[in-house]
């Protein structure tokens, strides 16, 4: 038998899926078997292995046992005359067993290798060739030499970046996403040291093989893509600490015969984990720094607009007035989770400036020395309620993140690859999810011949040898693979060649089940679940809404209305104009400025009674809406009735500012 390939699974179900298919186009021709030793994934990841590829040997444990104790598992059965450890979050190309397997036979002093890594984005992972953690090597990469100077011999050690990542060499170590062995070297130092849990085995399993007398090699003729971290994302392993005591348990085993050695390397792994730590947490805080600042910005404006010029309080005033209520506006919005937890979110910031703002009044009430004016907190109040929300909102807006399970209606342009039914389908169920956070510009064909037709609408705006040039041309920021008829080496050719980390690129299994991609999946598939009672007839959305139509009803009638009626009737008024001329009608509540379309009717028909009821369950017509931005040619019925069953189950003031500002935007396009 040529080759066993061992997969440890942890909860990575559609990641697992992609790896799996790609694995058996790359066994072909090869005489091999696959195992997939799952960890007590609770995601569907056993069934679906059983399902889709019966011939897995699978092996099942009843606990999260580790990396290296679920692959020595494998090993023992194990029967390739090479054995390959791969990470279920890769994808492998057509020729990468192969290359692996020739480049064996010609180096009989090759005892385990590893091939080119790329991340999602086509960027070449640092991580797939390095050096052991000796003195030196810790010294420059603590110190940040080894970023500094990635192409000194001297100080770029750590990841090799002084040498081509386009030549074959040998190395010190290997990443663990992808070890190919020599049996020989397996049945002369053994499996994985099963002390390792998670990270440092694979460290530990080349330095053992070097010292046996094999050689550790680079080989760049092959590549393969890994989506880092998966698993440990979705289990609740400190990451940051289980990698340090890996490399701290590396150097208590390999070099404790020196005591200088030792100690350097405890203290430069101590420093390096230290600096990890603060640094992830340093994120929230530069967010709480900025929020103190734009609440001090808001007190000088008050203060300007009420005297007319700033610095007009007593002096020894302004460092409690410039720091008590910016750190109890910060201190509210870390107690209601905006730092944490709810992050961005945009309702619990608004509450944490109410409740400041009152602590601040009542503060300034009973501490006389310190009420100048409470005309000037009333002002910065009244700033701060705008701004810090709203500089959420509009980042919400306009970047798709969003502190709810709701997605953003801004989709990011997206470009399909492939035009077959796998591809149409994908297009589909697109479509199917009002917020799905994709706005498909084009399909992208594997031939130019059809360049300019159209398919469901779309147009085919590139072909696979020019999608660099789509990508650049048409501002795209997602790029999706439908892996049904696209040969992987196809995939990571095009993904290697943009080397553009603005880009996303993201594959879609045969099952058409999700898109995976380096920072999240996205189910396809999901189950609808019916609410009893929609947002747009709860209370306080209705209240909000009725507010917003009037507010913003009564500043058009006065800016724009007077304007349109005089030069404009509506007989020949333009799509904008004829929507100026209907305000008068959502400021009296009989439309609304977002709603279902002007089209509808708001009779009820004696004939159908439960038509008429449920337009009126859906609320009212308005100016514009979901089904007025997603207008198309090719727009069925039944896509028009999800996207108003659609707003009225989360109907909110945000969603319809988001659609307000994209009918705006599209009105430019124009």
């Amino acid at each position: 038998m040529d080759l066993s390939v061992i997969i440890v699974n942890y909860n990575v179900r559609q990641f697992l899926e992609n790896a799996l298919a790609s694995t058996y186009r790359a066994m072909e021709e090869l005489q091999g078997e696959v195992f997939v030793v799952d960890n007590a994934s609770d995601d569907g990841s056993i069934e679906m292995v059983k399902t889709k590829f019966p011939h897995v040997l699978l092996i099942e444990n009843k606990a999260n046992v580790g990396f290296a104790k679920a692959n020595n598992a494998a090993l023992k059965q194990a029967k390739g005359r090479y054995v390959l450890l791969l990470n279920p979050d890769t994808i492998v190309q057509e020729d990468t067993f192969k290359v692996m397997i020739k480049f064996f036979d010609e180096n009989p002093d090759a005892g385990l290798a590893g091939c080119k890594i790329l991340n999602p984005d086509g960027t070449f992972q640092l991580p797939c060739r390095r050096s052991f953690p000796r003195p030196w090597v810790a010294f420059t990469k603590i110190f940040g030499l080894s970023a500094l100077f990635p192409k000194s011999k001297l100080f770029g050690q750590y990841n090799l970046t002084y040498l081509s990542e386009d030549e074959t060499y040998e190395v010190d170590a290997v990443s663990g996403s992808l070890m190919f062995l020599r049996r020989e070297a397996y049945e002369k130092v053994g499996g994985l040291d099963e002390t390792f849990f998670m990270y440092g085995e694979d460290l530990d399993w080349c330095f053992r093989i070097s010292k046996s007398g094999y050689k550790v090699y680079y080989v760049h003729s092959t590549k393969i893509i890994h989506f880092k971290g998966e698993s440990t994302r979705r289990s609740e392993i400190d990451e940051i600490r289980t990698f340090y005591q890996a490399m701290q348990l590396f150097v208590e085993k390999h070099f404790s015969t020196s005591v200088f050695v030792e100690v350097v390397l405890t203290i430069a792994i101590v420093l390096r984990a230290a600096l990890a730590m603060v640094t992830k947490a340093s994120q929230p805080l530069v967010i709480a720094l900025m929020d103190f600042i734009l609440v001090d910005l808001a007190l000088v404006c008050g203060e300007y607009l009420h005297f007319g010029h700033i610095l007009k309080f007593q002096h020894y005033a302004y460092p409690i007035v410039w720091i008590v209520p910016s750190l109890t506006v910060v201190t509210s919005m870390y107690f209601l989770g905006v730092y944490t937890t709810r992050r961005h979110s945009v309702s619990r910031t608004a509450l944490a400036v109410i409740i400041s703002y009152t602590i601040v009044s009542a503060s300034v009430f009973f501490f006389k020395d310190f009420a100048f004016s409470r005309a000037v907190v009333l002002i910065s109040g009244f700033i701060n309620l705008l701004v810090l929300p709203g500089w959420r909102l509009m980042f919400d807006v306009f970047t798709g993140r969003r502190s709810s399970s709701r997605k953003s209606l801004f989709g990011r342009p997206t470009v399909i690859v492939g035009t077959g039914p796998s591809a149409q389908e994908v297009l589909k169920k697109l479509r199917a999810r009002v917020d799905d956070g994709y706005d498909v510009v084009g399909f992208i064909d594997m031939h130019r011949k059809n360049i300019g037709e159209k398919i469901a609408g779309v147009e085919i705006v590139g072909s696979i040898d020019n999608v660099g040039k789509v990508i650049a041309e048409r501002k795209v920021n997602e790029v999706i693979f439908s892996t049904d008829g696209l040969a992987y080496t196809d995939i990571l050719s095009v993904i290697a060649r943009s080397n553009d980390r603005s880009v996303n690129f993201r594959l879609v299994p045969n099952s058409l089940e999700a898109i995976i991609g380096k920072t999240r999946i996205d189910e396809l598939d999901t189950l609808p679940l019916v609410e009893i009672e929609y947002n747009i007839h709860r209370p306080g959305n209705r209240f909000a809404k009725r507010l917003f139509d009037i507010l913003t009803s009564g500043l058009g009638l006065l800016l724009l209305y007077p304007f349109v009626r005089a030069f404009h009737s509506k007989n020949n008024a333009g799509r904008f104009a004829q929507k100026v001329l209907l305000l008068p009608h959502v400021f009296f509540g009989r439309m609304s400025v977002v709603g279902r379309p002007l089209s509808d009717s708001d009779a009820t028909s004696s004939s159908s009674p439960i038509r008429g009821q449920l337009r009126s369950y859906l609320g009212p017509r308005g100016l514009t809406g979901l089904v007025q931005i997603n207008r198309r040619d090719d727009l069925e019925a039944d896509e028009i009735e999800r996207y108003k069953l659609y707003y009225s189950k989360n109907q909110s003031l945000m969603l319809d500012v988001e659609i307000i500002v994209k009918s705006l935007l599209l009105l430019l396009r124009k």
